[in-house]
């Protein structure tokens, strides 16, 4: 039985697409949002999408809060692409340009940025610290891991691993192999034992304008782009000497550019993404929460100057 009717807007941060919906009222099962978000996400149902973002009830220290549910059902700590569209949504619900956002692990600052370009929604979003302890990265070696090969890891890449707090491996190459970035992914999800909960793998290539960050994404596959990965890959480059600490560099990826600053020790190693925050079309659709089963999607609202905007950005 088809028994609840959900309102939802199709948003993506630089090609990486959600599906986001106001749940402050809403009240369901970790189950039930996992059932919603793999019929959701699925590229061959009425939506498709990386993953579902929930805009959450704030408290006494957060504006408003944000869950993410990836494709496969599975809730990361973060998605820093999801958080400057929930953060967006979170600025129009409460009328508001900035805020503390609380998130699974930890929490976010997010305000409204400049526009990349005209006509792009831009948010910037802080987080850190971003850490290398093996623990928090959920890799289980007795030392961090710096720009070294991961023993155990089936790959003699130099790697460093970070946690924004999500896990992540960065890889620099020469050239991002797609086929070598896909086998490695698919490894890592898997659930090795030497992963205590999968990992995010990148391959990044240095460039003059910045870094090019392609990534196989925990719950989901290879991706438009990653958040965190844009913000690991930025931090891995400090940590290796590739870009000076407190400096703003470009991070394009398959699904367009942000601008990222990654501030080191001296900063508290936390990281700053300003990037779009585009919405592309609001949705209707009916669900049953504990199957998943969907029926006719709606759509009520296009939203094709926002669309265009960032077509024009090369995204």
């Amino acid at each position: 039985m088809r028994d609840m009717r959900i309102a939802f807007t199709k948003c993506h941060g630089s090609g990486n697409d959600f599906a986001l919906l106001d749940a402050r009222a809403i009240e369901l099962s970790d189950a039930q949002w996992g059932a919603i978000a793999r019929t959701l996400c699925n590229r061959s149902g009425p939506v498709g999408a990386d993953g579902i973002l929930l805009l959450t009830a704030g408290d006494d220290a957060h504006a408003f809060g944000m869950r993410v549910i990836n494709a496969d059902g599975s809730e990361p700590e973060t998605c820093l692409n999801g958080l400057r569209c929930v953060a967006r949504a979170g600025f129009e619900a409460l009328g508001i340009d900035a805020a503390r956002v609380k998130l699974k692990t930890s929490d976010a600052q997010v305000a409204r940025e400049q526009p990349l370009a005209p006509g792009v929604e831009t948010v910037r979003t802080t987080v850190g610290p971003a850490g290398t302890d093996p623990a928090a990265v959920g890799l289980r070696v007795a030392a961090p891991v710096t720009e070294a090969q991961v023993p155990g890891l089936p790959s003699t890449r130099a790697f460093t691993a970070v946690a924004m707090p999500n896990p992540h491996l960065i890889a620099f190459v020469d050239r991002i192999d797609v086929a070598e970035l896909t086998a490695l992914g698919d490894w890592c999800e898997a659930g090795p034992a030497l992963l205590a909960d999968r990992a995010n793998v990148s391959f990044v290539e240095p460039r003059p304008d910045g870094l090019f960050v392609h990534t196989y994404e925990r719950g989901v596959g290879l991706t438009n782009a990653c958040g965190t990965a844009m913000g690991a890959a930025a931090h891995s480059a400090g940590l290796t000497g590739r870009i000076a600490f407190g400096s703003w560099i470009t991070v394009p990826n398959p699904g367009g550019p942000v601008r990222v600053g990654a501030e080191g020790p001296d900063g508290g190693d936390r990281v700053t993404i300003a990037g779009n925050a585009t919405f592309e079309w609001d949705g209707e659709i009916e669900i049953d929460p504990a199957t998943g089963e969907a029926g006719e999607l709606a759509v009520t609202r296009r939203r094709d100057d926002e669309v265009a905007a960032w077509g024009a950005v090369g995204g």
